[in-house]
């Protein structure tokens, strides 16, 4: 989650005011409850000008005059365009926002976890991999905690196929936050010439992580076996209670016996204890 809302923009009670589509109070019930039906993301009341901004892009790509006639069509049952376009509209309410090494003590954390598990196959999965920094950073710490040939998997997600896309490519900016001088020299490549200005993953690094694109409310999560490790930070936030609580109980189910889930400092399961067990600091053991 993923993908995350984090826009700060505030409501814009006369949007109709100044405005390129239509947009009434209904339709923006209506993308909160569309959203919601497909994603699981509980849109807040107040997000109308974020909303507009975020999808009149797609009325100006699809042609569309009004948000109500863009909705419709959206909805529209056998058309297969409409169809198409659902993985935009989520696209489209998503933000990312991530870093490498972002809430870094889940970093020293994670060192230690392996160091706890040696000679075994390991599986971590990271359920909200936006535009690759929180997988790749995953992969470092493997690298330099058990070694270029230790053998671990990390599977990376996110309901976002733009983010996705980015992550496979693996390019960044030369400045990107969180990186050490010591890493950027042992994990990534200087672009030269057009990509001057810009890193890229050395290629042993990224073939550590498989992406797939995985919406987590979807019925089935066709994953493999368990995972020893579930990062999936700063995702639940945005789900309702009564989604988190089932998202949660899937994730304790796709966890083996023992294993850890890394949440985000602002998530707190502890109502849950039947499912997972406080470990550390935003930390949880599968109970």
């Amino acid at each position: 989650m993923p993908a995350a809302l984090r826009d700060t923009c505030p409501a814009a009670p006369d949007l109709a005011v100044e405005q390129e589509f239509a947009f009434s109070p209904q339709d923006f019930e209506r993308v909160r409850q569309l959203i919601y039906d497909h994603a699981g993301i509980h849109l807040h009341a107040g997000k109308q000008a974020m909303v507009y901004s975020r999808l009149s892009r797609r009325l100006r790509e699809t042609g569309h005059r009004t948000f109500a006639e863009y909705l419709g069509w959206l909805q529209q049952p056998g058309d297969p365009s409409a169809h198409a376009e659902w993985q935009q509209f989520v696209n489209g309410l998503t933000t990312n926002l991530t870093s490498f090494f972002r809430e870094a003590h889940h970093f020293d954390c994670l060192a230690q976890d392996l160091l706890d598990r040696p000679g075994r196959d390991l599986r971590i999965w990271c359920a909200a991999a936006s535009t690759g920094e929180e997988p790749y950073s995953i992969a470092m710490v493997v690298d330099e905690t058990l070694g270029a040939h230790a053998r671990v998997e990390i599977v990376a997600s996110d309901i976002d196929t733009a983010v996705l896309d980015s992550a496979r490519r693996g390019i960044y900016e030369a400045e990107a936050r969180g990186l050490s001088p010591q890493r950027l020299r042992r994990h990534f490549l200087r672009g030269k010439g057009s990509n001057h200005g810009r890193i890229r993953v050395r290629p042993a690094l990224a073939r550590r992580i498989g992406f797939r694109t995985l919406n987590l409310i979807e019925p089935h999560w066709e994953l493999g076996a368990p995972f020893d490790i579930v990062f999936c930070r700063n995702v639940m936030i945005y789900f309702d209670a009564p989604t988190q609580r089932r998202v949660l109980e899937r994730l304790h189910g796709a966890l083996a016996d023992g294993g850890l889930l890394y949440v985000g400092h602002s998530e707190n399961f502890t109502q849950s204890r039947e499912l997972f067990q406080l470990r550390g600091k935003t930390v949880y053991r599968k109970v």
